[in-house]
């Protein structure tokens, strides 16, 4: 099949030229003065970026080996629950190649018109990232096919027997899709990344050396005791080791002398309802509520959702696979079940029926 290769011409589809006009830039969008202090937590090349070893080191290869070549790295595709480093990492790739980044979001790319904006203005190189990659809209998935593999895009202009299809040359790109479900996107897209990571959650031992970085970064004097507590109480999470250590430091300053020991420390995450596991009122809630109304379950996703007042998506992808990961929620054909170590942490009596969990 062959094309006709056009410019971009913004009069034959005014969507294009509208696309353009409602781009937001990452600066746009990161400018409130908490958005500004998380940006300038976040590491800036690999060597900052504290675990996850077995993506960093592949990476580097991969740069390093796409810099060599003079050509851009092929696209990446990062996956894992939110708060791991999905949109860091994404920035460090640019800044190690050198090139710039446009950031975007899957429920943004409404239109094909939306796509074209921003692919047209990306130059030789660049890196366009997309959050939650999963849920762009299958019309402009289509499309970005032949963009991730031709660095061509394919634009029907005008209906029925007028309508023309124009093939527009697309700048040699990386595309870096970011997304918390891996298994909502679809084969095709999937297959068209050279590189798939799985961010795994975090060793206290490494988010103790974030929380310690991003003290310095916060021009906050805190204690080796205090940095500990707060890193087992971080889910295995960077972002909530972030929040936390902030929300620790307003104590520190508001109730004491701005120093963070192991004490004020544990009266701030008290007051935040953050017990010693991390788990937060919601946690409890979903525990308590399998093991006071059912036993210890089984219990139905759908069934927990609508007893805690969450969506379902909402419980199984923030508060499921932390309780998983510590051992206090256990998941089975017929539902989900406490385990004998939420019994014993909440000071519930097991039934015996259930001591084999």
């Amino acid at each position: 099949m062959s094309y006709e290769v056009y410019e971009l011409d913004e009069e034959l589809n005014p969507q294009i030229k509208d696309a353009k006009d409602r781009l937001v830039t990452p600066k746009e969008i990161l400018d409130t003065e908490e958005q500004s202090i998380e940006i300038s937590l976040r590491p800036q090349n690999l060597t900052e970026f504290v675990g996850q070893n077995h993506i960093k080191e592949p990476l580097i290869i991969s740069i390093e080996a796409a810099k060599k070549r003079q050509e851009p790295i092929e696209h990446v595709l990062l996956y894992g629950n939110p708060g791991l480093g999905k949109t860091t990492l994404a920035n460090i790739i640019a800044k190690e190649m050198g090139v710039n980044i446009k950031v975007t979001a899957g429920p943004a790319l409404e239109r094909v018109s939306d796509l074209a904006a921003i692919l047209s203005n990306l130059a030789e190189g660049d890196i366009l990232f997309i959050d939650e990659i999963h849920r762009v809209n299958k019309t402009v998935e289509e499309i970005l096919y032949s963009a991730m593999e031709d660095y061509a895009l394919d634009i029907i202009i005008g209906k029925g027997p007028t309508a023309r299809t124009l093939r527009m040359p697309l700048e040699k790109f990386t595309l870096i899709g970011a997304t918390t479900k891996l298994n909502l996107l679809s084969s095709p897209l999937r297959d068209r990344f050279g590189h798939v990571y799985h961010l795994n959650f975090y060793e206290d031992s490494d988010i103790e050396k974030i929380i310690n970085r991003n003290a310095k970064l916060l021009e906050v004097n805190i204690e080796n005791d205090a940095d500990k507590l707060i890193a087992v109480r971080s889910r295995k999470t960077p972002r909530i080791a972030n929040r936390l250590l902030k929300r620790v430091r307003d104590y520190a300053q508001v109730k004491h002398n701005g120093i963070i020991n192991a004490e004020i420390a544990k009266l701030a995450l008290e007051m935040l309802n953050v017990d010693e596991y991390g788990l937060d009122e919601i946690d409890r809630k979903i525990l308590h509520f399998i093991i006071d109304n059912f036993a210890g379950g089984p219990v139905g996703l759908n069934t927990l959702s609508s007893a805690i007042a969450e969506e379902m998506d909402t419980v199984e992808t923030i508060y499921e696979p932390f309780l998983l990961q510590i051992g206090m929620l256990e998941r089975t054909p017929r539902g989900r079940k406490a385990t004998g170590k939420a019994y014993k942490h909440l000071g519930k009596k097991m039934p015996k029926q259930n001591k084999l969990i």
